[in-house]
């Protein structure tokens, strides 16, 4: 049971933030540089490379977006230093002048006039000068509204709505008396419930803002002329585990925030909030991708509930993966952080399930490693919005 004097063990940033992860990243900006920054890794025992495979000839909101990602990727509190590698030292320096409002150290290199051997040397350098400075910051107790939460659930089934979902629900309705900042999305997997979640809304121009967005998807799909979204939303998974509507979908999904929270603002992928509470960020239901925007957006730990079970991990922010469904629990005990099916088996009760489920959330940031960062799952996952030019 947490309560105002609850505390965890974090690392307090220079900007005051606080991340429950000591990273030293070495972030490419386009798909040709990954091969540089992973030999920079490879050079660098205790630095993490993140490879993608985009940031060439994007144009518009869609190459906003990607610096957005990147920028905020970098700026995450569980990351204590970057190196930016880059095939155009131009591009480099945004995505360095955009972390640097941190203050944390970052330092970018280009690799047009220099070529791969030189850029690997020089960022290997300052890359192992970052890893033996950050390896002697140390934790502090950090009071539990300095915590920076986000939700999303993937793979659901009938004990998602019922179970997990639910758990985490409860999570947050424990959570939001003390200023903790929360967020979920999910935008294409609410509809047939949006109303339940303007109703949510805690001030008309929140609601405003909400319904504008998940409007903008609707019209994506009108302009699409997509008629049909069944081998989307739900999913084959979706309706072998009982979900057979997206309408059913969308009822279980907005378990996750609880009886309690208002919705207090809404932001557009990969935008960070403003203020303690509970956040919607219009986001696809991608698990990998949303994530990764939910990382970018500055959130330093994730509750991911699951039905029929998932993989998923992110390389700067932990996932906790939990499920309701026995079975699930017992054939992908490997991936399960917190197995929640005594609720269903009427073993527990919600506020037991949602208690524990904090439990585990506040040992994971104190520094024990989620299933998904054990056994190496970094699924880092950019969200496009156009064709390249």
């Amino acid at each position: 049971m947490i309560n105002s004097k609850t505390t965890f063990w974090g690392y307090r940033r220079e900007n005051g933030r606080v991340g429950v992860r000591n990273h030293v990243i070495i972030l490419p900006v386009d798909d040709l540089s990954n091969a540089a920054a992973e030999a920079v890794a490879n050079n660098v025992k205790g630095t993490l490379a993140i490879p993608h495979p985009y940031g060439r000839l994007q144009f518009g909101a869609d190459l906003d977006l990607h610096f957005r990602t990147l920028i905020g990727a970098g700026s995450n509190p569980n990351v204590a230093a970057v190196v930016v590698i880059c095939i155009e030292e131009s591009w480099a320096k945004r995505v360095v002048d955009g972390i640097a409002k941190t203050g944390k150290p970052v330092t970018g290199f280009g690799i047009e006039l220099h070529g791969d051997h030189d850029t690997i040397l020089r960022a290997s350098k300052v890359a192992k000068e970052y890893v033996q400075w950050a390896s002697e910051l140390q934790r502090e107790p950090c009071p539990i509204g300095d915590l920076w939460v986000s939700t999303k659930c993937g793979e659901s089934d009938t004990t998602s709505g019922c179970g997990s979902n639910p758990t985490v629900g409860s999570a947050f309705d424990k959570l939001e008396p003390f200023g903790v900042t929360m967020c979920f999305g999910e935008t294409t997997e609410i509809t047939g419930g949006e109303q339940i979640v303007a109703d949510r809304c805690a001030t008309p121009a929140v609601r405003e803002k909400f319904m504008f967005m998940f409007n903008r998807y609707q019209e994506v799909i009108e302009r699409h002329k997509v008629d049909d979204l069944s081998d989307s939303q739900p999913t084959k998974g979706n309706i072998a585990g009982g979900l057979t509507t997206i309408e059913e979908k969308a009822l279980g999904n907005i378990q996750k925030i609880g009886k309690k929270c208002k919705v207090i603002g809404v932001i557009d992928k990969a935008e960070t909030p403003t203020g303690p509470g509970l956040w919607f960020m219009d986001s696809s239901s991608a698990a990998a991708e949303m994530v990764t925007l939910l990382a970018a957006a500055g959130f330093v730990v994730h509750l991911f509930p699951t039905g029929q079970g998932n993989v998923i991990g992110n390389p700067i922010l932990p996932v906790i993966k939990l499920t309701a469904n026995p079975r699930t629990a017992r054939t992908m005990s490997e991936h399960v952080d917190y197995d929640c099916s005594g609720l269903l088996q009427r073993q527990k009760n919600l506020d037991q399930t949602g208690d524990e489920l904090l439990e585990v959330m506040l040992r994971t940031c104190n520094g024990r490693l989620t299933a998904a960062e054990a056994l190496g799952h970094r699924e880092f996952v950019m969200t496009r919005l156009y064709e390249s030019a």
